[in-house]
């Protein structure tokens, strides 16, 4: 039991720490590319920017979110803690759609229909 318990830390603590490289490292290229988009003053580079920043913020999401279950679930499978996991999952499900709708500028059961008329043109 020890040696699972030890693996399950060492893990979600991988995959926490996973998650702020992945954002931290992310906001450093981003904002390289904004740089370098000013420079070349291309197409609106703030819009891109943002873009990228909301990408990398949903990725770090996830990693929280496996590391989350993961610890829940191997380790104190509680009512309690199963219910905190599910109250942490829906803040950062909401959180995750909200940056998703505002990189794409829709809902994502939306999306479809809008890659439709874009290749059909006006």
């Amino acid at each position: 039991m020890d040696a699972l318990v030890l693996l399950v830390g060492t893990s979600t603590r991988l995959l926490e720490a996973g998650g702020v490289i992945v954002i931290v490292a992310g906001v450093l290229v981003a904002s390289v590319r904004y740089a370098m988009a000013v420079r070349r003053a291309g197409p609106d580079p703030f819009r891109g920017y943002r873009r990228d920043l909301g990408r990398v913020i949903l990725l770090g999401l996830e990693l929280f979110v496996a590391a989350d279950i993961i610890r829940t679930v191997a380790l104190t499978p509680t009512l309690e803690s199963v219910a905190a996991l599910g109250g942490i999952v829906l803040i950062r499900t909401f959180l995750s759609m909200s940056i998703q709708v505002e990189l794409e500028g829709a809902w994502p059961w939306h999306r479809r229909a809008m890659d439709e008329r874009a290749r059909s043109g006006p």
